[in-house]
């Protein structure tokens, strides 16, 4: 019974498109580090000079009745915060690695897109009855004109 079971198993994750997958996930995972230390380290700081000076990471809210000055003391003191400033970073961290999804894929469907098949070229018409023919028709099917001329 699990023999069967480990050998399906085997034949599932030795698939391409597994691989494949799991890859994408440790980019991913590499990519996330990169754009959060980019949101953190690079976008935020000048982002909270304009600001007047804010730093984003330490904004909180104190929760309890100790007296914290900043978000790492509320943290050693085990203080409950609510660190929205911490979620600012995160919810634009997520719009960065949208966006840069939204991209990937746009760029990826581009490339699978087919191009378009030509138009269909204009039927050949009797200039009697304007009914469509065949391009090598000497006489027209429907009224029986001699169409050599027109040929």
């Amino acid at each position: 019974m699990f023999g069967n079971f480990f050998e399906e198993f085997k034949k599932f994750a030795m698939r391409g498109n597994v691989m494949d997958m799991a890859v994408g996930v440790v980019v991913g995972a590499a990519f996330s580090k990169i754009v959060s230390s980019f949101v953190e380290n690079v976008m935020m700081p000048p982002i909270g000079l304009l600001m007047g000076k804010i730093d984003f990471s330490n904004l909180f809210i104190n929760l309890s009745d100790k007296e914290v000055a900043t978000l790492a003391e509320a943290k050693a003191a085990n203080a409950p915060v609510l660190a929205y400033g911490m979620f600012i970073n995160s919810v634009i961290d997520f719009l960065i690695v949208a966006f840069a999804v939204f991209v990937v894929v746009q760029q990826m469907n581009r490339l699978r897109r087919e191009p378009e098949p030509a138009p269909a070229p204009e039927p050949r018409k009797c200039p009697f009855c304007q009914m469509a023919i065949d391009d090598a028709a000497t006489r027209c099917p429907h009224c029986t004109s001699s169409l050599e001329k027109d040929a």
